[in-house]
């Protein structure tokens, strides 16, 4: 329905502008034509009357000239006045006791003839003897109010068309916004069904050709996204259980391996174990979230110190072989929310790249602190570093930078990018000072 109020609004808008547009320059100029008809005419009778009081005075008949002005004034309703070349007045219909309008104008020559509408009345004030006003004038004045009642009686026709157009108009364009917005409605719902994982198509059968287009579009878009949807719900089922069968039997043989271990080597064996233990959890994390069900993931509590004191000790031997120094620090009894084997993965890709980068004889750092309702976890190496704009591409997923070594994937900082944003935190690159990388993983406490 909103696309429906707005494209009607817009085309209603349209055409009374439209319409404005027009009536107001039409009454307009109808309005004006009709005053200077009606003044025309006026001053054709006031000459007329003023052609024949001429001629009785010349042939010095003064006793008509009473009789025409009376007559005339009956037959037009009108208030007839005749003065002399002083501006006395001779013969006078009125009984107000007013005077001639632009009399003294007339009488001095600066005009030929004067017209005038004011105070619903019409006046024309025209020399008695054409061509000689100096001989005295005639001025009549009539009622304008049947020109006013014709104007007005326009004016109403013209608002009456005007209306019934809007009507007209309103009906038209009612229909084209439903035209409009029917298929408009249809995409809207379909995206929502898809949004639900419903793969009903919208209609593409109605509406302009455009968003039939469309719809079509949008409907092909959405079969292949559902079949790419059924592919990867396909092969993340394949892949659990491809993972999880070798997990579950390493872990067996390990444990049947207790039996014939020595007492020196019992340490390395429940390492073992607890290693395989948390690549099982890492995997189901992992496959959860590749199935887009990250929100069935709840955040548990993990203890900072203890997490990365393991994968310390893990990643030791690595960094004494790369004659990198690995250390760690941070306040003991700092938690923070994180989804089950996240935290591993996030050192164990953090921890990798800054050995991988850091040059022989310096340290990498692993250290966290609690600032208001986060704990920062800082794992800082002393290598290149990355420009701003790297920095900021290195968290997309298949990015690596310019000069890197071969054989990586670019995933190792997408997947801290995508664990911490389960988790409920978020991950950004810092440049360490005076050179290297501060990678930031900030968790909810």
């Amino acid at each position: 329905m909103p696309v429906i109020r707005r494209l009607l609004l817009t085309y209603l808008s349209l055409t009374l502008v439209v319409l404005v547009g027009l009536a107001l320059p039409f009454g307009y100029v109808y309005q004006r034509g009709e005053q200077q008809h009606a003044l025309a005419q006026l001053e054709h009778d006031a000459e007329t009357l003023a052609a024949f009081i001429d001629s009785a005075e010349r042939v010095h008949r003064d006793h008509e000239i009473k009789s025409l002005i009376d007559d005339a004034a009956r037959r037009w309703s009108a208030q007839i006045d005749m003065v002399d070349a002083t501006g006395r007045s001779v013969i006078t219909t009125r009984t107000d006791g007013s005077t001639v309008p632009a009399l003294g104008a007339l009488l001095s020559g600066h005009t030929a003839v004067a017209t005038k509408i004011s105070s619903g009345r019409m006046a024309v004030v025209v020399p008695v003897r054409p061509g000689e006003p100096a001989e005295g004038a005639l001025g009549v004045s009539v009622s304008s109010a049947p020109l006013t009642d014709r104007i007005r009686q326009f004016h109403i026709i013209l608002v009456a068309v005007g209306v019934a157009v809007l009507v007209c108009g309103t009906f038209i364009a009612l229909g084209l916004a439903r035209w409009i917005g029917r298929p408009v409605r249809e995409l809207e719902r379909a995206t929502r069904r898809l949004a639900e994982g419903s793969a009903a198509p919208a209609s593409a059968t109605t509406g302009p050709p455009e968003l039939r287009s469309l719809a079509a579009t949008f409907n092909t878009a959405a079969a292949r996204l559902q079949e790419l949807i059924t592919a990867q719900r396909s092969f993340t089922g394949h892949a659990s259980h491809q993972l999880k069968t070798p997990l579950t039997a390493l872990r067996l043989r390990l444990e049947n391996l207790e039996p014939d271990v020595t007492t020196g080597g019992e340490l390395n064996l429940r390492a073992a174990l607890l290693e395989a233990d948390r690549l099982a959890t890492l995997v189901d994390t992992l496959l959860t979230m590749a199935r887009g069900d990250s929100g069935t993931l709840q955040p548990e509590p993990v203890a900072i110190a203890s997490v990365v004191a393991a994968r310390a000790a893990v990643w030791h031997p690595v960094a004494r072989e790369r004659n990198v120094t690995l250390t760690t620090g941070g306040p003991e009894q700092a938690t923070a929310q994180a989804v089950p084997g996240a935290l591993d993965q996030i050192l164990d890709n953090l921890i990798a790249n800054a050995l991988q980068i850091a040059p022989p004889g310096t340290t990498v750092s692993v250290t966290w602190h609690v600032r208001n309702d986060t704990v920062e976890l800082h794992v800082v190496d002393e290598g290149p570093g990355l420009t701003d704009d790297h920095r900021v591409q290195a968290l997309q997923p298949f990015w690596r930078a310019p000069g890197a070594a071969k054989g990586g994937t670019g995933l190792g900082l997408a997947l801290v990018h995508k664990l911490a944003q389960a988790s409920g935190g978020r991950t950004w690159l810092e440049a360490a000072q005076p050179t290297g990388l501060d990678a930031v993983v900030a968790l909810p406490t």
